[in-house]
C-alpha cells in the first residue's frame, strides 16, 4: 500500500512511522505464513490443507474471522480442476 493509503488506514503517522494495527501483520509474520508449510519438519508430509497464523485452518464458519471456505474443501471439485488442467497441459 501506498503513504496515502496507510495514513487512510491510520496505519502510518505525519512522519511516517507504522503504527501497529491489530488486523495487520508484521513482515516476519506474513512470511512466517509461507515458511512454516514450506519448510517446517513439523508439517513434513501434510498436503492438501490450508494455514493461518502459523496452523492448520479449521473451516470457516458464519460471524468467526478467518478459516477455510467450504469451496476450497471440495474434493470434488479439487478433481475436477486438477483433471481440466492436466488436460490443458496435454
Amino acid at each position: 500500500m501506498d503513504d496515502a493509503t496507510m495514513r487512510e488506514m491510520g496505519a502510518i503517522d505525519e512522519n511516517g512511522e507504522i503504527i501497529p494495527q491489530p488486523y495487520l501483520k508484521t513482515v516476519a509474520q506474513g512470511a512466517a505464513a509461507s515458511v512454516l508449510p514450506a519448510a517446517s519438519p513439523v508439517v513434513e508430509g501434510v498436503t492438501g490443507r490450508y494455514f493461518e497464523d502459523n496452523q492448520e485452518a479449521p473451516p470457516a464458519a458464519p460471524g468467526i474471522a478467518g478459516g477455510v471456505a467450504a469451496h476450497a474443501l471440495d474434493r470434488d471439485a479439487a478433481d475436477r480442476l486438477w483433471d481440466y488442467g492436466s488436460a490443458a497441459l496435454g
